[in-house]
């Protein structure tokens, strides 16, 4: 079961992340690098922004806020992301600011090692 987080309480990547999911509720995220579990920027990922039409397509109000609690699509793709350690986010589906569907491209083990996620 997942826990309450808030957003201050996240490294800068994932921060980065959040404030991604805020800004462009309505998007694609693809190609996003993971690095030892956390998201990395350095190759920024490509964002799809989708247009609702007669709908409105603001950043959510809650990337205003210096802090709130996640809601649990967001924790789910934060542990995801962690557990899948190193590799490659190919996709986040974004609807009203939360992670739909992602898809993920997985390094393949090593001897010796097991895929967790």
């Amino acid at each position: 079961m997942t826990q309450q987080v808030s957003k201050s309480s996240l490294s800068q990547g994932q921060r980065k992340l959040i404030d991604l999911l805020q800004e462009r509720p309505f998007s694609s995220i693809e190609d996003l690098q993971i690095r030892n579990g956390e998201p990395d920027f350095t190759q920024p990922p490509k964002v799809i922004q989708k247009l609702k039409m007669g709908g409105d397509n603001s950043s959510r109000p809650e990337s205003s806020l210096p802090d709130f609690w996640l809601k649990k699509q967001v924790v789910e793709l934060l542990e995801t992301i962690t557990e899948l350690g190193n590799g490659e986010i190919r996709s986040i589906e974004v609807a009203h600011g939360l992670p739909l569907i992602v898809e993920i491209e997985r390094q393949p083990a090593t001897e010796g090692e097991h895929s967790h996620v």
